[in-house]
């Protein structure tokens, strides 16, 4: 029967839109299918609107930066790692700066632009993109016999019977992080049409709520060179240096959005749930006695409150001595011993405890989703279904902060882009960020 396109994308963010310009690029007529108004809604978003690219770091460390799908990423990033990445955006005219931990940003700060460059690519390449175009559910053939697998052979979309034909499919649908921005999941039900796998969904790289009365007083306050520790039904999971953020409702900050992915499952099943922080990691907990001592001694007449203005933020001050069932108008010399010790405990072990998250809503990416064991990495193609291929946050893939979420977004979208457009037409082009582009993207060094 008459194709419609030989490969049809269904979601335009970042992995759908490099997918559908690698897929043209190789020479399939390509169909982009997005739901919203616009492509790239989310993507305009990330970053805090200033979207960060990648991560300049040694490509083969990156699979130990995804806490969800590191080693299964190790084809998709010897095929388009991240300095391939940056020289495919700067052949569209997006130039990149490095900031701290590595992060790669557009030099104008812009999300909207990589947003615009993507676009460009994929129209330049020869992908159609349709808009407000909800994709239902795939159009399914049976296996000529009972031992063969079912095919894909194109969509149902939203107020039309007839479905769109192609010779491929690719899911781009994104996780559920973001709902505003039409990232609510779809992509899980289509997998589930021809018997995919969903690990279970839940946020991550998210804000966690806390029980404390007390944070209310911190509001704001952020601490840079700590710890925090997970505790998980009283063992400790995991630890994290770097920035934390305390905020009305609970902790955020870096070192706490990386917590999160263990944090959020350990909710989810119920599990008694602890973060500890750590305010003076560089010291044993001898020299924190030492120095506590120290500064109570050189304090003398002082009120505690005055002498520990050395030793911590002043917001933290009344908290600790609170903690510690203290008076803040204790004379600093008048501690005993044992009140000493409870001090120099919270230092460097303050409990909050957990009671939830901020939901889908606030999360920066989606932890779970198509099961990687039902995929092949070498070309994201379906192991259940011939002719479909997944990219993106929709596979089981989450990374910490720093870019690596896009990578992989990227990567897994270059590699399924080609690999469908060879399973559709038996038509592929050299390595190359776009046909419209002038120079040529490099091909990764291997893992």
């Amino acid at each position: 029967m008459k194709r419609d396109a030989d490969v049809i994308v269904v979601g335009g963010g970042a992995a759908g839109l490099l997918a559908a310009g690698r897929a043209a690029a190789a020479g399939s007529r390509v169909l982009l299918l997005e739901k919203n108004a616009e492509t790239g809604r989310k993507l305009k978003m990330s970053g805090n609107g200033r979207c960060n690219i990648t991560n300049i770091g040694d490509i083969r460390d990156f699979p130990a930066h995804y806490p969800g799908g590191g080693k299964f990423l190790h084809a998709a990033f010897h095929r388009l790692d991240n300095t391939a990445l940056i020289d495919f955006f700067a052949a569209l005219g997006v130039k990149t700066k490095v900031e701290r931990g590595g992060r790669v940003f557009p030099v104008s700060d812009d999300a909207e632009e990589v947003v615009r460059a993507l676009r460009r690519y994929a129209q330049a390449a020869g992908a159609l993109t349709e808009t407000e175009r909800r994709v239902t559910r795939l159009a399914v053939a049976a296996g000529e016999n009972t031992a063969a697998r079912p095919r894909v052979f194109g969509v149902y979309v939203a107020g039309e019977t007839a479905p769109r034909r192609s010779g491929a499919v690719i899911i781009a649908t994104g996780g559920a992080a973001f709902p505003g921005t039409g990232a609510t999941g779809d992509g899980y039900g289509l997998g589930k049409e021809v018997g995919h796998t969903v690990r279970t969904p839940l946020p991550a790289l998210v804000p966690l709520r806390a029980v404390e009365s007390w944070l209310a007083g911190v509001q704001g306050l952020s601490l840079r060179n700590v710890k925090a520790a997970l505790w998980i039904n009283g063992r400790k999971k995991q630890e994290e240096f770097g920035e934390l953020l305390f905020t009305h409702f609970g902790l955020s900050g870096p070192i706490i959005l990386t917590l999160s992915r263990e944090a959020a499952r350990a909710l989810e099943e119920g599990a008694e749930t602890e973060v500890r922080v750590n305010l003076k990691p560089a010291l044993t907990a001898e020299q924190v006695a030492r120095r506590l001592d120290r500064d109570l001694r050189q304090g003398g007449a002082k009120t505690l409150k005055g002498a520990l203005e050395q030793l911590l933020p002043k917001r933290l001050i009344p908290v600790l001595i609170d903690l510690a069932a203290l008076s803040p108008e204790q004379k600093a010399a008048d501690l005993r011993r044992e009140e000493r010790r409870r001090l120099a405990a919270l230092l460097q072990d303050l409990p909050l405890r957990l009671t939830g998250h901020l939901g889908f809503g606030a999360a920066v990416i989606t932890a779970g989703g198509i099961d990687l064991t039902e995929v092949q990495p070498a070309t994201m193609a379906s192991k259940h279904a011939d002719g479909l291929f997944w990219a993106g946050e929709v596979l089981d893939i989450d990374g910490v902060t720093g870019g690596y979420n896009l990578q992989a977004a990227f990567s897994t979208a270059f590699l399924a882009g080609e690999a469908a457009a060879a399973y559709s037409s038996d038509v592929i082009a050299p390595l190359s960020p776009s046909a419209a582009c002038s120079s040529s993207t490099k091909r990764s060094k291997s893992l």
